[in-house]
């Protein structure tokens, strides 16, 4: 498998020789079809912080899509599945493959010249945490769910003012279930299904003033809930006859209020950003005699979108909020770690280096701060970039080389760790 890397290397070779013949015409088609492969080397495949064990592997990905653009409305579908082979969890006598499904839909549909709507929704079933983002940076086994909904009704009552109006549901369902000790005699631990299952929904309302036709500036209102699903322990209080804290612990109620704007600073530099404050009621948060909580922090979405040259742009962005996490704690008081307030930095350039070849770099940087329970006020820095050159011999094929970082660096102790990723892969597509 330490040959991996060749063999991969000369099969895109070999198929680009048959594929570069096929002439580039273009044909108009409601549906594609694409399939990757890719060898991989990963050197923590576990996500752990002490004894990882690394890996080489095979990745292949197809991916089907149909979109349908009619007068006034485009609706399309698109499924990914992706198997992943790790050659040493073979030779160690784990479950060798992991699989993942990632299913788009969406539906955009102008109802008259003022009243638009857009439906999107993402489902997902996978182990990886950047796939799932529902609130741990580790590697999940199982078949966790996450999946992601959005509508919006932008209505423009005049030249100058229109209102648009949101509505998100977020909902995560972790595999790992069960309260009580990882080993016998050792300490109980909360599992994931009791920290992170749950149901967000958000619906928001935003009144914006048109200054130009490229400008617009806005000022908002969200309300949120969140219901943690889990109905699980997640920990015992120790003060009342070791009475146990449950998922529902969690549960909050937010209220956002926020302004905000978007604007082209020149022909081919876009602004998009809205900044408030958030106010999260922890209503659950009230048990055996202790007051419930609240929280007001911070609420950002910005972003700058740079295009310098056609299919070369450099994008920055800014977020902050509130977001949930895969540690119970109780602090000597009896309080539990309830969500915490986080800072992300993130970047990307996608450069068209020649007509052929496409060069990418991302990267992003987030400061969480733990709210309440053992560790509250220390954190967690979480650090990833991802390098990326794909050369496109036509456009029926492709091959790619890249590599990915991740760096964990946490004040509880055992809890950070460091990955690195390498692949080389190619992608057929008709």
């Amino acid at each position: 498998m330490n040959k991996l890397f060749v063999s991969m290397g000369l099969a895109a070779v070999s198929v680009a020789g048959m594929q570069i013949s096929h002439a580039d015409s273009a044909d108009n088609k409601v549906w594609s079809a694409s399939a990757s492969l890719r060898g991989f080397y990963d050197d923590n495949y576990a996500t752990v912080g002490n004894d990882k064990k690394g890996s080489y592997g095979l990745e292949f990905s197809p991916t089907i899509s149909a979109s349908v653009p009619l007068r006034q409305t485009d609706v399309g579908i698109r499924y990914t599945y992706g198997l992943y082979y790790y050659e040493e969890r073979d030779h160690l006598g784990e479950n060798a493959v992991d699989q993942s499904h990632q299913l788009d839909v969406w539906l955009d549909h102008a109802f008259s010249e003022s009243q638009h709507a857009k439906v999107d929704d993402t489902f997902v079933v996978g182990q990886e945490p950047e796939l799932l983002q529902g609130g741990t940076e580790q590697r999940v086994k199982g078949d966790n769910i996450a999946n992601n909904g959005k509508l919006d009704w932008n209505s423009d009552w005049s030249r100058e003012f229109s209102t648009d109006i949101g509505y998100q549901n977020h909902f995560y369902d972790y595999q790992q279930s069960g309260f009580g000790p990882v080993v016998p005699g050792g300490p109980d631990t909360a599992s994931l299904a009791g920290l992170l299952n749950r149901d967000e929904n958000d619906a928001s309302i935003d009144l914006q003033y048109h200054i130009s036709s490229h400008t617009l500036v806005y000022v908002g209102y969200q309300f949120g809930i969140v219901n943690y699903t889990g109905d699980e322990t997640i920990a015992l209080y120790q003060g009342n006859a070791a009475t146990p804290i449950t998922s529902k612990s969690r549960d909050n109620i937010s209220n956002y209020g926020y302004v905000g704007a978007g604007t082209d600073l020149l022909a081919n530099l876009r602004f998009e950003g809205r900044a408030g404050i958030q106010y999260v009621d922890y209503n659950n948060s009230g048990y055996y005699g202790l007051s419930s909580q609240n929280e007001v922090s911070p609420y950002a979405q910005i972003s700058l979108t740079y295009t310098y040259v056609p299919g070369s742009y450099v994008q920055l962005g800014f977020n902050q909020g509130r977001t949930s996490v895969d540690l119970p704690n109780l602090s000597n008081t009896g309080r539990v770690t309830q969500d915490q307030e986080t800072s992300s930095l993130y970047g990307s350039i996608n450069h068209q280096i020649t007509s052929r070849l496409v060069g990418s770099v991302i990267g992003q940087w987030s400061h969480s701060t733990f709210n309440q329970g053992a560790f509250d006020g220390e954190a967690d820095d979480f650090y990833t970039v991802g390098l990326n050159l794909t050369y496109n011999f036509n456009r029926f094929f492709s091959a790619e080389v890249g590599y990915n970082y991740d760096d964990l660096q946490s004040d509880v102790a055992g809890r950070g760790y460091t990955r690195n990723r390498v692949y080389l892969g190619v992608t057929a597509t008709y």
